[in-house]
């Protein structure tokens, strides 16, 4: 579709959205900040009606404004508690716009889509309890790249899916919405009806695109009522379903619909006696439903770019990985620093950080009857807010530990002949990576009867490649030494809070034993006993066999130490690269 038509479509959707925008859900309009965005959120605030309230919801909304709870200020200089109404709350009857969309945090998700279902919200905290109305629609604004994309449960509970990154300023051609149409068409809403078989079409559509939320079928039916109404039909017609099908269904589908070939008789055969006087009608009204459900599979045909669903399917595998930006380690909590994580009721031990407003929030609803309470001791300069210990609140924070990825690489003479220069170039394009990441990387050799760390943890990418370049190679392969290394660093890596990534590079030949004694069978028995040390720990470990034949050794090993096997036994140092990268996410 060119970008004129495109842009025809989403001033169609912003026109039907606001017509029915309770009963459709609302709009998925990913989009970045553009005056293309700008001219198509103006274009509805005027299609609107007037009376709704339009409320814009930051993406890190503190949960005691999103849904309300207690008025801090109002109930310090009343004495007793006051209650607040929550944004969501504020929006009844109007619509909400989420910025960045992609951002949205569980909690705010969750709050969102469980008022979309109730209706209402309920807040039970701070001594109050309220339930408030709170029915909107929702224009969540996704500003996300590549594979990043706003919460699937809040998209699959909005009917109309847009994007507008590909339409230019020049193809936003001017459309002005009639507010006096609209708003007719919101009262002749009600009225407007399908019949059985306009539903059924509609299921069987989504069905044959592959889409298995029941939402669906039924957001496209009330965009359909919408159409109808905007069109002035006295009921849902069969454009309204083709529109409705093109706009709701078409951005979900996940299959091309198979069409059906039917066998065609040679000769049609002759009518009955019920068909001749005209009794046969059920039979001419499955082929008028047979033609719906193909007006409804063009429109949607119609609609779908030739490579979405490649585009689909790239984008629902991105979603599962996810996009590393900065520190790629896990989440852990901290008392110092750190995202905001909520409050939690604590002392004030050392380090921690002292929530005034929610300590506030916790006493104020006491004030009365401590006040009432230290009248009677006789107290005279007793201070303005009475806190005590269960008020206190410990502000918690989240943040990200900091990998660290220890190499541990084959310096033997079998690895020196085959893959040594290769392994060393891994080192540096990995480090690289690393330090775009924040990461540090750390590197150690074992060669001949023992091994050595070369590179201890650091960012430094001259550093490295000067360990790298005084690696020298050849002597026996003391694996288990290797190993017994990596285990030592990664318990030291962690006791500093960092998480440690083992990537062993190696043809996993040992001969040579912990002790520094000769002989394949004692070195292969204590390299097995290393590895289950490190699975026993619980580190994350790849091992890259690095044998021009791979053989059972490398993967024997592997599976003791519970570790990524993988054989590259023709492979340079950037697919070297790109496979360890993979593999560690």
């Amino acid at each position: 579709m060119s970008g004129a038509a495109v842009w025809s479509d989403a001033v169609t959707a912003a026109r039907l959205f606001a017509v029915d925008p309770l009963g459709t859900g609302g709009v998925m309009l990913r989009s970045r900040a553009s005056p293309v965005r700008d001219a198509w959120l103006a274009l509805l605030r005027t299609a609107l009606s007037p009376s709704g309230p339009v409320k814009r919801v930051p993406s890190n909304i503190a949960e005691g404004r999103l849904l309300g709870g207690l008025d801090l200020n109002a109930t310090l200089l009343a004495g007793r508690p006051i209650a607040e109404r929550g944004l969501l709350a504020e929006a009844d009857g109007g619509v909400i716009i989420l910025a960045m969309a992609e951002r949205l945090s569980s909690a705010t998700t969750v709050h969102v889509t469980a008022a979309m279902d109730a209706g209402e919200t309920i807040v039970e905290r701070d001594g109050l309890s309220l339930r408030m109305p709170a029915r909107f629609g929702v224009v969540a604004l996704d500003e996300g790249i590549e594979d990043e994309f706003a919460p699937a449960s809040l998209c699959d509970r909005l009917a109309l899916h847009l994007d507008l990154n590909a339409i230019g300023i020049r193809d936003a051609g001017e459309f002005s919405a009639n507010a006096e149409e609209t708003a007719a068409a919101r009262a002749q809403l009600p009225l407007i009806e399908a019949d059985a078989d306009q539903i059924e079409a509609l299921c069987s559509a989504a069905s044959a695109l592959g889409i298995t939320s029941l939402r669906a079928p039924l957001l496209a039916l009330r965009i359909a009522r919408a159409s109808a109404a905007l069109a002035g039909h006295s009921r849902v017609e069969q454009d309204d379903l083709a529109l409705a099908a093109r706009l709701v269904l078409a951005p979900r589908a996940l299959l091309f619909p198979q069409k059906e070939e039917a066998a065609q008789p040679e000769q049609p055969p002759p009518l009955t006696e019920g068909e001749a006087d005209g009794s046969g009608g059920e039979d001419l009204n499955a082929d008028i439903d047979r033609a719906l459900d193909e007006v409804i599979l063009a429109a949607v045909q119609a609609a779908i770019p030739p490579d979405v669903l490649a585009t689909l399917r790239a984008g629902s595998a991105g979603r599962s990985h996810g996009r590393s930006s900065g520190k790629a380690g896990p989440l852990q909590r901290s008392s110092k620093r750190g995202r905001p994580a909520g409050v939690l009721r604590g002392a004030l031990r050392a380090g921690a950080r002292l929530n005034v407003i929610e300590t506030l929030r916790a006493a104020a609803p006491w004030q009365a009857v401590r006040r009432r309470e230290a009248a009677g001791t006789g107290e005279e300069s007793r201070p303005r807010v009475l806190i005590r210990r269960d008020d206190f609140r410990i502000s918690r924070f989240k943040q990200r530990m900091e990998t660290v990825t220890i190499f541990v690489v084959d310096a033997s003479g079998s690895a020196a002949l085959h893959r040594l220069a290769e392994a060393k170039g891994a080192v540096e394009l990995l480090l690289a990576d690393c330090y775009i990441r924040r990461d540090q990387v750390a590197l150690i050799a074992f060669r001949g009867s023992a091994a050595e760390m070369l590179l201890p943890p650091t960012r430094s990418l001259a550093r490295a490649k000067r360990g790298l370049a005084g690696l020298p190679g050849g002597g026996g392969t003391p694996l288990a030494a290797g190993l017994d290394a990596a285990f030592m660093l990664s318990d030291s890596v962690r006791r500093k809070g960092q998480t440690p990534t083992v990537i062993v590079l190696t043809d996993g030949r040992a001969n040579i034993a912990r002790d520094g004694g000769q002989g394949r069978p004692r070195a292969e028995d204590d390299a097995m006993s290393a590895a289950r040390q490190l699975r026993g720990a619980g580190i994350a470990v790849v091992l890259v066999d690095t044998s021009p034949r791979p053989g059972i050794s490398g993967e024997t090993i592997a599976k003791e130490m519970g570790a990524r096997y993988l054989p590259l036994p023709h492979a340079d140092a950037a697919t070297l690269t790109k496979a360890v990268l993979a593999s560690i996410g």
